[in-house]
């Protein structure tokens, strides 16, 4: 497609706005979500750490690290609005930071005597002369100090994943190309100390898919003279998806690790959803082999992956062949405490309801829907397994199982000037969109992410002492 054909069906997208999705229920426990005893879990988790396939870690990791200081920004700044609480708590705390032991010897002396100002040592922390936090992907961050090693989450995933198959196992990172290199010498630094080597590779949000943005009055932004263009969202990643070839790919975001001595309730989850991704598709081979209905409808009441609109829609023995040969993802689900908005629910598209994950900017406030986002038990933190494969093992292209219509338009200021542009249906919300799909109840312990260096102090951060 052309520049310009590019640039008239984004402005038309724009201006339709028709983003938000029907909700028709929320997805709950028995209702599109799977709990599983105790004796089930054992069970994947052994299946899962049986099996012979090969698997790949695709973890985006692309975000800058810098919105993890914004309360010392703004006090550095001297905004009014500054979070004093926050900074007191920084401070109060600073010796239980990972990054703390990385700290010159004078500044640790300095900080222990309180002879060194708030000013000085935010200007180390954030600044080009000290560790240049301000600078930095999220993931080249220090999380945690695994006595005596301080671990960025690029390392933690890595130790992780390694561990949980028996080194069997590829990462794949989406980056930021100017950090390649810091990153590439981080997980080296990692091989020294464990003295392993890791399979380890790195691609691009690529450039041409960034969106066009435009004025309110429908024109081109523009920058002295230069095209504004922005980065379409995480459903740009697609692409980067569609290049890994393996039996399982297992996703999750760079700020969700938890310390090395607290992950194994998060080892259990994956192996979890990686022995239901083999599971699921042992059975769909059994449809395979009998592809009656009756076969289907069974396979359905156990993973309840198929709504019955769907089960009414099968016609022909294509029908259930065409289905079974889908992309699969397992996503793990946490409950909801006191967090509602964006997770799992069955949508109504024009009549067929489908299984799907949605975020909380693709709801109408109209109060029927927001009835039913209010009603949801569960949202999704970012825990899947993937199969991209069909059932005989052929890698599928994945633009073809995405939803279009499923985009989001963002509304932003760049200098001063609104404007808006369209990102990309999310990766795990409208680019799955036509994936089989499965989701599971996952322990809440799987879930810390970090969106404030303040995040590191609660426990999932912290390691045995």
């Amino acid at each position: 497609m052309n520049n310009e054909q590019t640039i008239i069906d984004q402005l038309d997208k724009i201006k339709s706005n028709q983003t938000n999705v029907v909700l028709f229920s929320p997805c709950r426990i028995g209702e599109g979500i799977l709990q599983l005893g105790n004796l089930e879990r054992d069970n994947l988790i052994f299946k899962f750490k049986k099996g012979h396939y090969s698997q790949t870690y695709f973890i985006p990791a692309s975000g800058s690290g810098s919105r993890m200081f914004a309360f010392l920004f703004d006090y550095f700044n001297q905004q009014e609005a500054s979070d004093f609480g926050s900074i007191e708590r920084f401070m109060n705390h600073i010796q239980e930071f990972a990054f703390y032991h990385t700290l010159p010897l004078e500044i640790r002396e300095r900080i222990a005597s309180d002879t060194i100002s708030i000013e000085e040592l935010i200007t180390y922390l954030l600044g080009e002369e000290g560790l240049n936090f301000a600078s930095l992907p999220k993931g080249l961050v220090p999380f945690h100090y695994l006595e005596p090693f301080v671990l960025n989450p690029f390392q933690e995933h890595i130790l992780q994943g390694d561990k949980l198959s028996n080194g069997k196992v590829k990462f794949h990172f989406t980056i930021q190309p100017e950090f390649e290199k810091k990153i590439a010498e981080s997980i080296k630094s990692l091989e020294l100390l464990t003295a392993k080597k890791y399979d380890v590779s790195f691609s691009v949000q690529s450039k041409e898919s960034d969106s066009y943005a435009f004025t309110k009055d429908g024109e081109l932004a523009m920058d002295n003279g230069e095209v504004i263009r922005r980065p379409a969202g995480h459903g740009a990643l697609l692409e980067n998806l569609n290049q890994i070839d393996s039996d399982i790919v297992f996703i999750r975001n760079i700020d969700n690790i938890q310390h090395f001595d607290n992950s194994q309730q998060s080892a259990d989850a994956w192996a979890i959803l990686g022995g239901m991704l083999q599971d699921f598709r042992q059975k769909m081979n059994v449809v395979a082999a009998k592809p009656t209905k009756d076969y289907l409808v069974e396979l359905n009441q156990q993973y309840q992956f198929l709504s019955p609109s769907e089960i009414n829609a099968i016609k022909t023995e294509a029908d259930i062949l065409k289905i079974i040969n889908r992309p699969i993802r397992v996503c793990g689900m946490v409950r909801n405490e006191g967090q509602p908005g964006g997770g799992p629910f069955w949508i109504d598209d024009n009549g067929v309801i489908t299984k799907q994950i949605v975020e909380k900017a693709q709801i109408s406030m109209q109060p029927d829907q927001f009835k039913l986002m209010i009603k949801s038990t569960h949202f999704n933190p970012v825990m899947m397994a993937l199969c991209p494969k069909d059932l005989n093992g052929n890698k599928l292209d994945l633009n073809d199982y995405k939803d279009e219509s499923k985009y989001f338009v963002v509304n932003k200021q760049h200098k001063g000037q609104d404007i808006q542009y369209i990102e990309l249906p999310g990766l795990w919300n409208g680019s799955m969109a036509n994936w089989n799909t499965l989701f599971v109840e996952i322990s809440q312990s799987t879930f810390s992410p970090v969106k404030t260096i303040l995040d590191l102090l609660v426990d999932d951060h912290k390691g045995k002492k």
